[in-house]
């Protein structure tokens, strides 16, 4: 997800991340993006192979259709409990990385304060933003709107927006300092991954808007 480049770099700032931390940081970065990874793949997996051949595959365009169709595989209840409580867990994971990340990357192009750190009166534009973030995001789930419609939109934006981000953040980290900059076989070896995930985001991202 672009936005998550944005998350970290803030997220790096606003912990104060010194050199010495840095093993720390990739290993971090890496364990979670891997664990993250793993558990959607497993999620789509095995929610594909329980639909593969039913009648609601073909009618999966709303949250409620998904919770019907997913549930009865785990039992009426237990399968409404669980799927509730996994959406309502990744809604709130995701609600907070993405205000905060709105909330920092406005607030530190506008040149104001936009740490946590930091109250209410000391950082206004940052608490201002996230705040209506949170309001435009309530209203717009409380509008009627498809909410899955609207998700494959967002993740079609994504796709598009993620040349761009992927090729400045390659073209940083060749210019870091010596001893930390991107070189050699490894950076050939990161273009490529970098220009296989081009592809394929853009791809899907076109394949989505066509429908």
């Amino acid at each position: 997800m672009p936005w998550m480049v944005f998350y970290q770099q803030s997220a790096v700032v606003e912990k104060k991340l010194t050199l010495a931390d840095l093993p720390a940081a990739r290993l971090d970065t890496a364990v979670g993006a891997t664990v993250t990874q793993i558990i959607m793949a497993a999620v789509l997996i095995v929610t594909a192979a329980t639909l593969d051949g039913t009648a609601q595959a073909n009618s999966l365009n709303t949250v409620q259709q998904i919770a019907e169709a997913i549930t009865p595989y785990l039992g009426n209840t237990a399968g409404r409990l669980l799927f509730a409580l996994g959406l309502s867990g990744a809604a709130m994971v995701a609600t907070i990385v993405v205000t905060l990340t709105a909330a920092r990357t406005l607030s530190e192009v506008l040149g104001a304060k936009h740490y946590l750190e930091h109250e209410p009166h000391e950082a206004p534009w940052f608490y201002g933003i996230y705040t209506a973030t949170l309001v435009v995001g309530a209203l717009l789930v409380v509008s009627g709107t498809n909410l899955v419609s609207l998700s494959v939109g967002v993740q079609v934006m994504n796709a598009l927006l993620l040349p761009i981000v992927l090729a400045f953040l390659y073209l940083l980290a060749r210019r870091l300092p010596q001893a930390y900059r991107l070189q050699g076989p490894y950076a050939a070896l990161v273009a490529v991954v970098v220009l296989a995930t081009v592809v394929f985001g853009v791809y899907s991202g076109l394949l989505g808007l066509w429908g």
